[in-house]
């Protein structure tokens, strides 16, 4: 009884709150006759009517602070909540993620999430999302990485924004929500059409195309830098396919890069897997001393960090990567159609423990999540 008698109490002091300005000046009472004996009182407590209104007003205030405040709150939310619904349209159309709404065939149901003119006509401005993108990902951003995702939402495969430290802004990834789910990509290739042969400066901050699930991209090196933990308890699996469509992998534990200026550095532990460990190098010592990537820092064409003194691994390979004098191994290399190929380099795309240096892979994938992990599957290793 007591709850209802408080709520209609605010509910008047609101009225109050809003019929006041009105009331002030157009519902004043009408002036009374003075009489002679009511002369003195009349002088003392002569006021202006309209600051006796203005006092009225203030008390009523005063009285329903709470409600007012309350009220300003979820005004003051709304105008947020506008401003971003705002802000996340004008981004999606920036990037493509929407296009007009184009007139179907009519059909006995509606295709969901395609918004209806409800007057009947078709209107060049309504908007549908296109269906070949993925997943533009949410406004605001919650995880570190792909696997925090899968563990929030079980998404699909897609693009999703990441923001692996809180002081950084976010950034696009394509998370692959299959083979045991949670794994954030940062090396794709499929088609050649994205020229790996860049400068320093593209490999630093990233390059590519970042709409389709079969796109070609390098994440960049800033972001793989602060993607991979800095303790190194990462898991890096590596996809591999020949023009055969014959698959293989391999993983490798504890895979991370240090910062720009020691030149992106390459470290990792343990290796497994079926394709072979050409990061290593091979299996002879010689091998291992010339091609080996543990401890190679990252070059470019127009920038020549390896150990290689007669030339530049870059240059002659036509991409940038981790180089010794020079590998085993270059996901980065040219695109050879067909696999087998011949030149003057051995400059393909390659994994020399599993097709060898002059046979150029058409798939690759570097993906990487937390060493533990809990999969789909709950076995912690993901679906090989």
């Amino acid at each position: 009884m007591e709850e209802k008698k408080d709520k209609l109490a605010r509910v008047q002091c609101l009225a109050r709150l809003v019929g006041s300005g009105s009331s002030n000046v157009d519902h004043a009472e009408p002036t009374q006759p003075i009489n002679n004996t009511d002369k003195f009182h009349e002088e003392k407590n002569t006021e202006p009517e309209h600051n006796k209104g203005r006092r009225r007003e203030m008390k009523t205030m005063y009285s329903c602070g709470p409600e007012l405040a309350a009220l300003e709150h979820s005004i003051r939310k709304l105008e947020n909540k506008l401003l971003i619904g705002t802000w996340q349209v004008e981004h999606l159309q920036m990037y493509k993620y929407f296009r007009p709404f184009q007139p179907a065939e009519p059909e006995s149901d509606s295709a969901p999430g395609v918004n209806h003119n409800t007057s009947g006509t078709s209107d060049s401005s309504d908007m549908t999302q296109m269906k070949p993108l993925p997943p533009a990902g949410s406004l605001i951003v919650h995880d570190k990485d792909c696997s925090e995702l899968f563990d929030r939402l079980r998404p699909s495969s897609g693009f999703y924004r990441i923001r692996p430290k809180s002081h950084q802004d976010p950034f696009l990834v394509y998370c692959d929500m299959e083979d045991g789910g949670g794994w954030t990509v940062f090396q794709k290739r499929r088609h050649g059409k994205v020229d790996f042969n860049r400068d320093w400066v593209d490999y630093r901050d990233g390059f590519g195309d970042f709409k389709l699930w079969n796109d070609e991209f390098w994440l960049g090196n800033e972001h793989i830098y602060s993607l991979l933990l800095a303790e190194g308890k990462n898991l890096v699996k590596i996809d591999l396919m020949d023009w055969d469509g014959q698959k293989s992998y391999a993983f490798y534990d504890n895979f991370k890069i240090t910062n720009e200026a020691d030149k992106y550095r390459l470290q990792y532990d343990m290796y497994s897997g079926k394709a072979g460990d050409a990061l290593a190098g091979g299996g002879g010592m010689v091998e291992q001393w010339s091609t080996s990537l543990s401890g190679m820092q990252f070059s470019t064409r127009d920038q020549d960090n390896d150990r290689y003194l007669q030339g530049s691994c870059a240059q002659e390979n036509k991409a940038g990567w981790w180089f010794n004098r020079c590998h085993a191994a270059n996901l980065n290399g040219k695109f050879y159609r067909s696999g087998k190929y011949k030149g003057q380099y051995d400059n393909g795309v390659v994994w020399g423990t599993w097709k060898g240096l002059w046979y150029s892979l058409r798939h690759t994938t570097m993906k990487v999540r937390p060493l533990v992990f809990l999969d789909a599957m709950g076995s912690g290793a993901g679906d090989i």
